[in-house]
């Protein structure tokens, strides 16, 4: 029996559901640090502290937004190529360096547009393994692409392999959720086979023929 798929437009729905939850924290804190700015009552200490909350906050909103609109949008025509080390660049700036270190050895080569989201969201895919923080590293050789979590009590977690196992039901899936769903219907698109399992200690995030 072949694989229930969710709709075009419960695809489309969930995953701006998706970018809404990255990006809403820090324009909060964007609305928020204004509105200090704005009162009259504030001391200029206070000001200084929100005008540096702001700019801070609309480096991590720029940073979530460059990197959603590669992994979950268009980013190009069709049958765009797009450049892996550039990606790996806006990669870096959407995870930073306060819990999560990315080493992205991806080689700098131009890859078909739908090669570089997949990446991207098996990397999302990655962290995800490691709540506590930790190391995530990317690899690309040929038609195998690879993201490997290192860190304190690293797991997959069940949800997110039912989902790439496909025994998860569609009306479980969320704004969470959709996103290594999308992963598998990406890898499906390039005739690849999307895995999610433990390797010894380690998250093992694979795409391959």
């Amino acid at each position: 029996m072949s694989e229930l798929k969710l709709s075009d437009l419960d695809l489309a729905a969930l995953l701006c559901s998706r970018v809404c939850h990255d990006v809403i924290s820090p324009v909060g804190a964007i609305a928020n640090g204004l509105e200090l700015i704005d009162d009259p009552e504030m001391d200029e200490e206070t000001k200084e502290t929100a005008l540096a909350m702001v700019r801070s906050s609309a480096r991590t909103a720029s940073a979530k937004l460059k990197f959603c609109r590669i992994a979950f949008g268009a980013a190009g025509s069709a049958g765009a190529l797009i450049d892996m080390g550039e990606a790996g660049e806006i990669a870096k700036a959407f995870v930073g360096e306060e819990k999560v270190k990315l080493d992205w050895l991806a080689p700098r080569e131009n890859r078909p547009k739908q090669q570089v989201k997949l990446v991207l969201n098996m990397m999302l895919m990655a962290m995800a393994g490691i709540p506590r923080g930790g190391v995530v590293t990317i690899a690309v050789d040929g038609d195998v692409f690879t993201a490997r979590a290192q860190g304190d009590r690293a797991k997959v977690p069940e949800a997110i392999a039912q989902v790439v196992d496909g025994t998860a039901e569609l009306s479980t899936l969320d704004a969470r959720l959709v996103q290594p769903y999308y992963a598998k219907q990406l890898a499906q698109s390039a005739g690849l086979t999307l895995t999610m399992a433990m390797d010894e200690a380690d998250v093992l995030v694979k795409a391959a023929a």
